[in-house]
Formats: structure tokens, sequence, C-alpha cells
């Protein structure tokens, strides 16, 4: 966790030096600090582990996020999106932050090749409908 802000740093530099607008920054850094205290929760149970973020943006201008652990295998794209239209007594704890990142970037992607879990995002500079 002593890492996030390090890590949050990093990403919002590049984005900002690719010209991303202010909300679309705000858009990645919610949903890289969502992901990785995922992955620093429940990825790495006994507390220690390695993230590795790499960042580019692609030949559209998209920028492309990808986050890859050694952790638990954990596929986010495989979690159900909560019910928010329940009552919030009757809400299932977890997963907003999923949601989140499913509708604040454009696209993400899971996979897992080389016992690692590889997460990549991808968002233009332009807002989402």
């Amino acid at each position: 966790m002593e890492s996030l802000a390090e890590a949050r740093q990093f990403l919002l530099s590049r984005a900002n030096a690719e010209g991303f607008p202010d909300d679309r920054m705000a858009d990645v850094e919610i949903s890289l600090e969502e992901a990785l205290v995922n992955i620093f929760k429940y990825a790495y149970p006994e507390g220690d582990g390695n993230v590795e973020i790499a960042c580019r943006t692609d030949e559209t201008g998209t920028f492309v996020i990808e986050i890859s652990d050694a952790g638990i295998p954990f596929d986010i794209l495989s979690v159900d999106e909560p019910d928010v239209t329940l009552d919030i007594k009757n809400r299932q704890i977890g997963g907003l932050g999923i949601l989140l990142i499913r509708k604040l970037m454009d696209n993400v992607t899971y996979h897992r090749e080389g016992g690692r879990n590889i997460l990549t995002f991808t968002v233009s500079k332009t807002p989402r409908k």
C-alpha cells in the first residue's frame, strides 16, 4: 500500500505528458487506485508481492495501462456487477470498485500469462458516453 502514491504519480505524470484532460486523468487515477488496492489486498494475502505497471500511447492516441502481478489468479471481469438499484441494506458487500473501473475506462481486459495476472485498461482523451 505504501507504493500506491508513487504508482499514481507515475501514471498521472505520463498521462499529463500525453496531454490528457483533467477529467480523464481523474478517471485513470480512480481506476488505478481501485485495481491496485484490490491486488494489494487479495492477490497477496500475506502482504508481500510484486506489481508492475506499464503505460503507453498507441497509434490512435489511446492511453494503454497494463498492471501485472504474480499473485492469486483473479479475473475482475468474471465478477458480476453489483445491483446498485437495491436498497443499501440489501446490497452485497464489494464489487463497487470493479464497477467503477468498468464504467470509467473505455476498455478493460484480463488474461493470465506466465503465472501473472495481466489487467489492461485503455482510455481515450474523450470522455465515455
